[in-house]
């Protein structure tokens, strides 16, 4: 791990973050936005980082205007000239890491390990949108009729609007803009209200390579609240696509406004993610994927583990296992290298969990261990025998809630397992064969994301990430995700001196 500067002062310095600081940008900072005054609250604390000046209408107007005027000098790069400027962010993130990770950390409350993990995917992402720079491919075509070509290709999409979330505040937006740029698009990034200077800190970084290649408005941030801003955003003809991160019933809202004027959506909702653990499985294998699953981030990722199907040989001695593992997990400052779990977001998410603990004991739930509060944002993580039945296992408390469900052979787990709204990330722990390509299969886990003796978190950047049914059906990072961000083009070519028309129409005037 990366030593670091202990004083707060000094990461904060080395990123540019001021007492007060703007929260509009299209390449040049907005002086006074108008969108009133918001505070960065350190959870692990509870004291105020530094503050923001929240972007207005009218600055969000300043900011895609300027924007728009951007997109049509941007396109017009090769783009492999446009993953030259990428790559060079990528570097500029390399020298920033330490810093930012910390930012992160401090803003936000993940671990430190963590933080420079999620910079560390900036970094990943941005190398792999380098590479795929040169391979935005066409398909070319077999005409029906003589001397013509046909052929696909992909242009540019315009304004790509990013809302992110507060529990990755900077690598998902980093999932987006990287390789919307090299697609050739302009991006509008608008973060969480929880974490807004690290979303400054990271436009900071963006602004000092576009400025060295004479670029503005490519990568813009506007800091300002769901409404007006947000909805200003969803509800923008000018912005086509919209990649939206958070919970499913906001993801509903921004989907149906955005679909009512035709536009795209990219939609990363919620988890409630589940792991089987069959007999055969190598039970220390699993209980360090289902303890880094349900604890990671503090149970505030997509992907956290929230319901584990133990079959009926093994349960009684996994769940032994789990309950002597959460009493060792060091709860505390996420900047100290002993710790293993930082507080949550806010005090609302701690109200959430503990309301949501009530629900589960009112409905049959056994807490076996944790599930206090401590002080301030930190909490016990909680281990809860579950009932098969209980209403709320088909619910995300975004919260380290693990359920434990005994099963019997592997249909019945895979039917429950299914048998929640969301799709997101699914896994299952076997040495046999069979029940891991069942688990694969048409058949098997319905989820957009579904592993073999691997947890549920930490998907890499060279998959398509993304889920089904309420998760909303979205795909970020890799694989062919990139289609999302540019307009297919299919076109015709006739270099003859006929014009024959599709399936033999004759046509004539005589």
């Amino acid at each position: 791990m990366p030593t670091l500067t202990p004083s707060l002062t000094d990461v904060l310095e080395r990123l540019e973050i001021e007492p007060v600081n703007s929260g509009a940008c299209y390449g040049d900072w907005i002086p006074n936005p108008s969108g009133g005054e918001l505070e960065s609250i350190n959870p692990t604390t509870g004291e105020a980082l530094a503050k923001v000046l929240r972007a207005g209408p009218a600055d969000y107007e300043c900011v895609v205007s300027r924007a728009q005027a951007a997109f049509s000098e941007w396109r017009m790069i090769p783009a492999p000239k446009r993953g030259e400027i990428v790559r060079e962010i990528g570097n500029e993130l390399r020298l920033h890491k330490a810093d930012l990770a910390a930012l992160v950390t401090l803003e936000m409350g993940k671990i430190l390990p963590e933080g420079l993990g999620e910079v560390q995917e900036m970094i990943d992402i941005a190398d792999f949108a380098v590479g795929l720079s040169r391979q935005l491919y066409g398909l070319t075509m077999h005409s029906e009729r003589p001397g013509h070509r046909m052929y696909e290709q992909w242009h540019p999409l315009g304004l790509v609007g990013v809302i992110s979330a507060f529990n990755f505040p900077v690598a998902v937006w980093s999932w987006n803009a990287m390789i919307a740029a090299v697609c050739g698009d302009c991006v509008l990034w608008r973060p969480s209200s929880e974490t807004p200077l690290a979303a400054i800190a990271v436009q900071k970084i963006c602004n000092r390579v576009m400025d060295r290649c004479s670029l503005k408005g490519i990568f813009n941030l506007v800091v300002g609240a769901s409404n007006p801003i947000g909805e200003a955003l969803i509800q923008d003809r000018r912005i086509p696509l919209v990649s939206f991160t958070g919970s499913t019933a906001v993801g509903r809202h921004v989907s149906e406004v955005v679909a009512s004027r035709l536009g795209r959506s990219i939609l990363e909702l919620g988890g409630n993610n589940g792991i089987i653990v069959m007999n055969d499985a190598d039970l220390d294998l699993a209980l360090r994927a289902v303890l880094f699953g349900a604890i990671g981030t503090a149970g505030q990722r997509c992907t956290t583990t929230r319901r584990l199907f133990l079959q009926a040989g093994i349960a009684t001695k996994m769940t032994a296992a789990l309950v002597a593992a959460y009493r060792q997990v060091k709860i505390g400052d996420p900047m100290e290298p002993a710790t293993v779990m930082g507080p949550l977001v806010n005090p609302r998410a701690v109200r959430d969990m503990m309301e949501g603990l009530g629900r589960i004991r009112d409905e049959g739930g056994e807490v076996l261990f944790g599930g206090a509060p401590i002080k301030g944002c930190y909490v016990e993580p909680a281990l809860v025998r579950a009932r098969r039945e209980m209403p709320v296992l088909k619910e995300e408390i975004f919260a380290p809630i693990l359920y434990l469900i005994e099963f019997d052979d592997l249909e019945q787990a895979i039917g429950w397992h299914n048998d929640v709204p969301q799709g997101l990330s699914s896994a299952m722990f076997t040495t046999n064969l069979i029940s891991a390509e069942t688990f694969l299969s048409h058949r098997g886990s319905d989820c957009g994301i579904a592993n073999i003796n691997i947890g549920t978190s930490g998907a890499e950047i060279g998959g398509a990430f993304g889920g089904e049914k309420e998760t909303g059906g979205g795909r970020e990072s890799g694989s062919d995700a990139w289609k999302a961000y540019m307009r297919r083009q299919t076109n015709t070519l006739n270099w003859s001196n006929e014009l024959p028309l599709a399936q033999g129409i004759e046509f004539s005037l005589e």
